[in-house]
């Protein structure tokens, strides 16, 4: 037992901040946990879980018109936002009460408080002072909105979730998968929805395959969406509505401005500074593989330290700085390979491994397998979206080493190909497994003919 009030106290009751402090009291510390705005993070409050249930409202539209091919007749329909929003806020208020009692259950000390650091061993939190010997930074991230005349006019995603009422017009502005995804959301909710991003393609990072498709496929949809296109002012006018002047010149009116341009390591102004706790110029807390901070006493994980800014991958962490703080044996350590996401986009994406750029600049040859097509359940409802699916293989060793697909359930069928590409599995394999028939997801086993070279090269 050390002198210390607790052996960790964790900042942030996100889900690392969370995980860590559970697990670390389930080996015999004693913990204490602080958060000023509310159990679960970003990911429960403000991010992927409502996120996706919005996601699913968006796309009750589509399945209202597609049943009508399968004999369904269905009345007009209507949609109440507010009956949405407070059904989202009664799942959100049930899911902070179970971080609570996880929490509690654990016999983890909660501090409902902001929590600032003092010292390496020493935190202020409602009103008391606390020493620990282990302290954990899991702040997240923050939405982040570029200066420029009228910026006070627009919303962050944490305000999206909160709208008072549903706007008839709306500006997306980012080309990232938040944006991507609120754009869906707008537009499948019946909102006139216009996207802007200022680089020539949106979603940057992803495969350029992916990245064309799931543009084509939203515009099919009727989103309007703007590349090479940015916001220079906005103006509110006399109705209220809002004019957004482009550095094109070009002039968009709207209801709403939602910017998802980027969020930001959420570390300032809680004292790591003066603790000798390097901060990199994007607010990100520098960290090295053990997630130890540059004050030895000090360690973070999650969003704040800008990695994968992933909901599972900070809970992966989690669990390895608790085990590694309080329990005996060997080590663990965390990798970053092959993790795969998903972007409840509409339609969505799935992906995992290496883009077919990243694999071209890794290895020295590379094939390519790539299959676009109408899905079975579109034959009759008439829709027109194509699903695409893509595998890049290492030629030398045959080993897949990226699957890329924007389609329905893309996220559900993507985890268990991530299963595949971590146990290091063949195109030979793929290709031995039975598919399950009919199924989109039977495509990844039976696609035999790659990509001409020169075809594929040209695509790029």
């Amino acid at each position: 037992m050390s002198d210390y009030d607790y052996d960790l106290f964790v900042i942030g009751a996100g889900s690392g901040g969370v995980r860590c402090a559970r697990m670390s009291a389930s080996y015999g510390a004693r913990v204490a946990i602080a958060e000023e705005r509310y159990l679960g993070g970003t990911c429960v409050n403000v991010g992927c879980i409502p996120k996706k249930l919005f996601a699913y409202a968006a796309h009750f539209h589509e399945d209202f018109g597609d049943a009508a091919g399968f004999g369904w007749t269905v009345g007009k329909p209507s949609f109440d936002w507010p009956t949405l929003v407070g059904n989202k806020n009664t799942e959100i208020g049930r899911l902070n009460g179970i971080y609570r009692r996880l929490l509690e259950g654990a016999g983890c000390r909660l501090y409902e408080h902001r929590a600032v650091v003092k010292d390496p061993h020493t935190v202020e939190v409602g009103g008391e002072t606390v020493t620990a010997a282990n302290i954990l930074v899991a702040t997240g991230g923050w939405p982040v909105v570029p200066d420029f005349p009228g910026n006070e006019h627009v919303i962050t995603s944490n305000e999206a979730f909160y709208l008072p009422k549903l706007p008839e017009r709306v500006i997306v502005v980012g080309g990232g998968y938040i944006a991507v995804e609120f754009a869906g959301i707008f537009h499948g909710l019946g909102v006139k929805t216009t996207q802007l991003y200022r680089g020539e393609l949106f979603m940057r990072g992803f495969d350029i395959d992916v990245r064309r498709h799931l543009a084509q496929e939203m515009r099919k949809k009727g989103l309007d969406l703007r590349f090479d296109a940015d916001i220079a002012k906005i103006e509110k006018q006399e109705d209220r509505t809002l004019l957004a002047t482009l550095k094109n010149g070009g002039t968009v009116e709207a209801d709403l401005v939602m910017y998802a341009t980027g969020r930001a390591p959420n570390s300032r102004g809680i004292g790591l500074e003066a603790c000798g706790v390097e901060i990199r110029d994007n607010g990100a807390v520098a960290v090295d593989q053990t997630f130890r901070t540059t004050c030895p006493s000090i360690w973070a994980l999650g969003d704040v330290t800008d990695r994968l800014q992933l909901t599972p991958v900070a809970i992966s962490e989690a669990m390895v700085l608790s085990h590694n703080l309080f329990r005996t044996g060997p080590k663990k350590t965390m990798t970053y390979d092959n993790v795969a996401t998903a972007v409840f986009s509409q339609p969505p994406v799935g992906t995992v491994g290496l883009t077919e750029e990243e694999a071209r600049a890794a290895f020295d040859g590379v094939d390519i397998y790539r299959s676009t097509f109408r899905a079975l359940k579109n034959t009759l409802s008439g829709n027109a979206e194509q699903t695409l699916m893509k595998l890049v293989v290492d030629r030398a060793s045959d080993r897949v080493i990226g699957c890329h697909m924007v389609g329905p359930d893309a996220g559900e069928i993507t985890q268990g190909l991530a299963v595949a590409l971590k146990c290091g599995a063949t195109k030979a394999q793929f290709d031995a497994t039975v598919g399950i028939h009919p199924t989109a997801a039977e495509e990844f086993v039976t696609m035999r003919e790659k990509v001409p070279e020169e075809a594929a090269k040209a695509a790029e």
